[in-house]
């Protein structure tokens, strides 16, 4: 476990964690029998193509969980999360030759010395678009 960043040694504005995540068709497929989440079009290009999509696209969940994973190891403690949610605003696209890259950063969006709270902000970025929207978590510091 990473040591826990200290509330004092924050500001709003900051970019506290930043992640690029590689996603593969294979990564698909993992995810896909861990969820339960069968549905073609994250795995089949003619299931995702008949439904109106480019390609392959990631479960929103995947994406969200990378966003998660970001702040967790920021945070050096699971629990520390006490809130996280986000909107799903745009698709990663998952070519099978290249896969794509998932962009995340997170930054301090707002502090709250008597309740020793953080709120980080989120971006999730997949080909120069955003992929996540209003993306935050409240993280419980020292």
């Amino acid at each position: 476990m990473s040591a826990r960043p200290a509330l004092a040694d924050l500001a709003v504005g900051q970019v506290v964690a930043q992640r690029t995540v590689a996603v593969s068709r294979a990564d698909l497929v993992r995810y896909a029998g861990a969820s339960g989440d069968r549905n073609p079009i994250h795995w089949s290009a003619s299931a995702a193509t008949a439904a109106g999509l480019p390609d392959v696209v990631a479960h929103g969940m995947l994406t969200m969980a990378a966003g998660a994973a970001l702040v967790t190891a920021w945070a050096g403690d699971p629990a520390a999360v006490v809130e996280y949610g986000v909107r799903f605003t745009g698709l990663v696209v998952v070519p099978e030759a290249v896969g794509a890259e998932l962009e995340l950063t997170a930054a301090v969006g707002a502090l709250d010395a008597a309740a020793g709270t953080a709120r980080l902000d989120l971006v999730a970025r997949c080909d120069g678009a955003a992929v996540l929207g209003r993306a935050r978590a409240l993280v419980r510091l020292a």
